[in-house]
């Protein structure tokens, strides 16, 4: 989100307050849902900027760990050639070279488990990015909701109707809900 929920949350609370001095009960009740809903839209919006962050984290150590396994198959490949090299030499007489084709084996086989722990990190980081991801879609329509459920809050200050209070009420409950499911998965 591109606005500061906190301020806002401050803003709207400051509001409600004014509000609740007029001593109007059904003022008062809104005031205190404008409140909470603000307090919550806050929350939502500050959680859904860290999950934003994390995702873009753990897809930059998903690049990473691929580089990694990159280089890693560079080095099994290299050591495959020069293992090759090293058969044909001995092959051709000069048996001296087998104990360096031997080695060869023994390094192709590190490089082959170095890549393949960095395709496994690659993929686990993969994994967490889409979860943060998908935790920051969710509280994103959380947050609105709420949002949304406050602007009706302050209609139903300024109309006095109950609907718009109610309305109000669904939207900051539904917005908890996705909230909650945000972190379910």
């Amino acid at each position: 989100m591109s606005h500061d929920s906190a301020l806002e949350a401050h803003e709207h609370a400051e509001g409600a307050e004014h509000a609740a001095h007029a001593r109007d009960p059904f003022i008062s009740k809104v005031s205190i849902t404008v409140a909470i809903l603000a307090v919550l839209a806050a929350t939502a919006g500050s959680l859904e900027t860290v999950e934003g962050g994390r995702a873009i984290t753990e897809s930059s150590e998903a690049v990473l760990s691929q580089d990694q396994a990159t280089d890693a198959w560079n080095e099994y490949q290299a050591d495959s050639l020069k293992r090759h090299m090293y058969d044909i030499a001995a092959e051709s007489g000069l048996t001296h070279f087998h104990d360096d084709s031997v080695a060869e084996r023994g390094a192709q086989a590190k490089a082959r488990t170095k890549a393949e722990e960095a395709e496994k990190e690659r993929n686990v980081r993969r994994a967490e990015s889409l979860r943060h991801e998908g935790r920051h879609h969710w509280l994103t329509g959380a947050a609105t909701l709420i949002e949304i459920g406050i602007a009706l809050s302050t209609v139903a200050i300024i109309t006095r109707r109950q609907t718009f209070w109610l309305s109000a009420m669904g939207l900051g409950a539904t917005g908890m809900a996705i909230f909650a499911i945000a972190y379910m998965g």
